[in-house]
């Protein structure tokens, strides 16, 4: 499998330690568990509900199970991972609390990635238009997007104190993934997606 890593995921895996447990949930065709695995020497799952990317993890070497994240993450015990990763699948999940209390339960540290619905964009779309608005990061219309729990960095930020959940790593880029001095100085209004690496207090 081509080991060439799209920008969020490798920022993602500079946060995952050498010969470590993963559970990647929502993970695609398996890019980056096949990663770790390849470079980090790390042990790990994958958890997906696609079967042409569970037959495409397959392919790629990458252990992987059909479950679809909404039925929770009970066949998985406490503390049994040291990282559990989860990216662009926060806003799409039924209750992304309880997953994230759940991601924070079987690993010691969770990653996690979701799109800025305070990006300004955003914004000036509602404002000027009064629409939920369209993008490349958000494709779809109102009413057949996946996407039911639209949040900003803010938010996201304040379900972490109320959870008593440490924020150890943040990184915040642009819709191609890329980091940039002007997202680092107001993110809130100018990141479209972000990286948080979290942990228990």
């Amino acid at each position: 499998m081509n080991h060439v890593l799209r920008d969020d995921l490798r920022i993602i895996q500079q946060w995952v330690k050498p010969s470590s447990q993963v559970l990647d949930l929502g993970c695609g065709e398996g890019q980056l568990l096949s990663y770790l695995q390849a470079n980090k020497q790390v042990n790990g799952y994958g958890l997906e509900i696609n079967p042409d990317k569970i037959t495409a993890c397959i392919r790629n070497g990458v252990n992987v199970l059909e479950q679809n994240l909404d039925d929770g993450l009970s066949n998985f015990a406490d503390d049994s991972m040291d990282t559990v990763i989860m990216t662009q699948a926060l806003q799409v999940v039924r209750r992304p609390d309880e997953l994230l209390e759940e991601m924070l339960r079987i690993g010691k540290e969770a990653i996690v990635t979701f799109p800025n619905f305070g990006f300004w964009k955003t914004r000036f779309y509602l404002l000027l238009k009064g629409r939920m608005p369209m993008s490349e990061t958000l494709p779809y219309n109102w009413y057949d997007t996946p996407n039911i729990h639209m949040c900003t960095f803010r938010d996201f930020e304040i379900l972490c104190h109320e959870k008593n959940i440490r924020i150890l790593n943040k990184t915040v880029m642009d819709d191609n993934h890329q980091e940039h001095w002007s997202i680092r100085l107001w993110p809130a209004m100018l990141g479209e997606i972000a990286v948080y690496h979290v942990t228990r207090k």
